[in-house]
């Protein structure tokens, strides 16, 4: 099955066919960000992405065969070879999973009374999975599988923050692990503080940005973290990697759950038993994402 799928894939003419693969086929790992995945003992299912492929506008039939073709050429028998003599000769240790403490929540009637009657507010907000739109559960099924990647606020806060940021009795920070270019186009016309890659740049209400970086942070560990970030990528579908300018992230939101999670559990054990052994940073496994940054650059220090 895998091999038809990859054939099907290769001889493509100027035409380009929809793939239609089961989620079960192992195929579906490399292939499922140009394919159509379906559950195949779901009959509805089939037959309505049997009609989506069949309806699909050309130029998104083209962008998933770019998707696939480009794996198919990649990824070829010589080049598994080489990646399995060389995972052979890697030694694999368990990773080290940080445990996280979960905070109390906020009794919201006791904090509505105390922001009522303060007439000096501080509002300190993240962005991403606080201010963005939410992301579909699964990360699997359906039509639309070649998404957005961007961060972008929700279009429902943008009034609701906009009004608080009017307020002159309130100061509001938005503090993000994202880089500067990202809080400049999503928050650009507010007025409040940002505070990019976890407070490492600040920028005043409508000023120019500024670093807090400290002048001699280790950064050596760059080039040999972007090579493991750069494999699991190529081989998770529908994730992605941002270069940040003090941290990488991984980010596999938009991937299948629990294929995900298991690549998460390789990526840590490849990290630490590596590139960051012996480096000055710190590993942050988020619900869908895997960072890695210099040691000190957190929201708490950035806050402070």
């Amino acid at each position: 099955m895998n091999l038809v799928s990859y054939e099907y894939v290769a001889c493509q003419g100027s035409k380009k066919g929809v793939l239609i693969l089961s989620e079960f086929a192992g195929a579906a790992q490399s292939l499922g960000a140009g394919a159509i995945l379906v559950n195949p003992w779901n009959i509805t299912e089939v037959a309505d992405s049997i009609h989506h492929a069949l309806t699909m506008p050309s130029d998104e039939r083209e962008k998933r065969h770019r998707h696939n073709y480009a794996h198919v050429t990649t990824h070829t028998a010589q080049d598994w070879a080489e990646t399995f003599v060389f995972e052979l000769n890697d030694t694999v240790a368990e990773a080290l999973l940080r445990t996280r403490q979960v905070p109390p929540g906020l009794p919201g009637q006791t904090a509505i009374q105390q922001y009522l009657r303060s007439k000096n507010r501080l509002l300190i907000l993240g962005f991403n999975s606080t201010l963005t739109e939410p992301v579909e559960s699964s990360g699997r099924r359906g039509g639309d599988q070649i998404k957005e990647m961007e961060l972008k606020l929700h279009p429902d806060l943008k009034g609701p923050l906009g009004a608080l940021c009017e307020d002159e009795r309130t100061t509001v920070i938005v503090l993000s692990g994202s880089d500067r270019s990202v809080l400049d186009e999503n928050f650009g016309e507010f007025k409040m503080w940002l505070a990019a890659e976890h407070g490492m740049f600040l920028r005043p209400t409508y000023g120019e940005w500024m670093t807090t970086m400290p002048e001699h942070l280790n950064m050596d560990w760059v080039d040999s973290v972007k090579h493991v970030f750069e494999y699991f990528t190529e081989r998770t579908p529908r994730s992605h990697f941002e270069h940040r300018e003090t941290s990488f992230v991984w980010n596999y939101k938009y991937a299948d759950v629990e294929f995900g999670r298991l690549q998460a559990r390789d990526m840590l054990q490849h990290l630490w038993t590596g590139p960051i052994s012996n480096a000055a940073v710190d590993v942050v496994q988020g619900s869908r994402s895997v960072e890695v940054r210099s040691v000190g650059v957190t929201k708490v220090s950035g806050a402070v």
